[in-house]
């Protein structure tokens, strides 16, 4: 049976979620994702500032193999995870839900998909400071971000 479904030939998603440069975030949800080789964690961000930018949402990964758990464990920290869990070892979905900070993003292109980089990560509080030097940006262009 064919159905006729309008607009299913525009990749809108995927341009409506292409955010590049500073933003500060809320994470709205976050799984972890079992693969062999390189198991990671999911995270979906809520855009909070800037305000043109509010509402929008992105996506993106974090590994969790030995060689890349320095950066999923800078996100926590800097995203203010429950200390006593980090300590643990342990990653707990719903404790993630919420937790607020800055992160800095590009996106990458390869083998015609697109990817979501999660480049650099700092506290809320940072935010102010950090706004006043860098710009959001969406094309793609521009200067270093100071993260």
């Amino acid at each position: 049976m064919k159905r006729q479904i309008p607009g299913l030939h525009l990749n809108q998603r995927g341009v409506e979620n292409k955010l590049e440069g500073l933003f500060l975030v809320r994470v709205d949800r976050a799984s972890y994702r079992w693969h062999p080789q390189k198991p990671f964690v999911e995270i979906r961000f809520v855009v909070l500032e800037p305000k043109s930018f509010e509402n929008r949402f992105f996506s993106g990964r974090l590994y969790c193999t030995e060689r890349a758990l320095w950066k999923l464990n800078g996100f926590l920290r800097d995203f203010g995870y429950d200390a006593q869990l980090l300590k643990d070892d342990q990653v707990d979905e719903k404790a993630l839900r919420n937790l607020r900070g800055v992160v800095r993003t590009s996106c990458t292109t390869l083998n015609g998909r697109a990817y979501q980089n999660l480049d650099a990560f700092a506290p809320e509080a940072d935010w102010e400071a950090l706004e006043c030097t860098s710009l959001a940006r969406t094309d793609g262009q521009g200067g270093c971000d100071g993260l």
